[in-house]
């Protein structure tokens, strides 16, 4: 098997740090061993294992994964933003969520991760006109992830979907850097009106469990949106609401929500 070399490992030390740690896996558990080695040993780039776990995700009876792969690793080749991206979503998991002890458990276990790798690929496609294939990638992400990402969508990097179920984002959503959401969250239209209809999420913020933010809204930077709130009008910057419809119950707490995680109301 091939090595890394010194200077890939001074260029791009996130996939040398999950080289590493898949070298671990495979010694103190065997039973892993062939699957590191197919999802990451076996390539030589980040962005080639990423195209290989995307394509097993998604294979299914109508598209294999060998044209998957292809795809995916055009749209790697063509625009290096998406590796960029990658990287700073493993980031933003290995440092937000206490259950992410490695920097490999995105890329071979968590499931938003992997979601948000695939709409990328989606919106890529989207981006460059062939939407009939990213309307197919995202019917197979909704299927495989139980993560409906338009893609026409724009999401953008050091994001984290922790637990991503049920997680439905809007055509023209947007959604800013280093941004946290948890499980069942709904960023949507509030009818049948067709243009820009869906939320701007903007930097920083954090959206709790449950939380459902409707309609051609802005959400200010490093703002925080309580579990279950129904958002409905614009949120201010730094700004805490909650409720159903959800209304300003204070201040964020902290300059940076997304990253802290803190979701308890009235604590710094």
């Amino acid at each position: 098997m091939a090595q890394v070399k010194p200077q890939v490992a001074r260029l791009d030390p996130i996939w040398q740090t999950i080289r590493d740690e898949a070298h671990d896996v495979a010694r103190d558990e065997p039973l892993m061993a062939s699957l590191v080695h197919a999802g990451i040993l076996h390539h030589d780039s980040l962005e080639r294992a990423l195209s290989f776990r995307i394509a097993q995700k998604l294979a299914s009876s109508e598209m294999s994964d060998l044209i998957l792969r292809e795809i995916a690793d055009g749209a790697y080749a063509a625009d290096p933003s998406l590796g960029v991206a990658a990287r700073a979503d493993i980031l933003a998991v290995y440092e937000r969520d206490p259950a992410c002890h490695r920097y490999l458990q995105p890329l071979l276990f968590f499931k938003g991760f992997q979601a948000l790798q695939c709409y990328r690929i989606g919106h890529w496609l989207w981006g460059h006109e062939r939407r009939d294939l990213a309307c197919f990638i995202q019917m197979r992400t909704s299927e495989a992830f139980g993560v409906d990402i338009h893609p026409g969508a724009r999401m953008g990097q050091g994001i984290m979907i922790d637990h991503a179920h049920s997680i439905v984002i809007g055509e023209t959503a947007v959604v800013g850097d280093n941004v946290s959401m948890l499980h069942s969250v709904t960023l949507g239209g509030t009818g049948k009106e067709d243009g820009d209809r869906h939320p701007k999420i903007e930097d920083g913020v954090l959206i709790g469990a449950g939380a459902h933010v409707l309609g051609n809204i802005r959400v200010g930077h490093c703002s925080r949106i309580a579990a279950g709130s129904v958002v409905l009008e614009p949120v201010p910057p730094c700004k805490t609401v909650a409720g159903v419809p959800a209304r300003i119950v204070g201040e964020a707490g902290c300059a940076e929500p997304s990253k802290t995680m803190n979701q308890i109301i009235g604590e710094d």
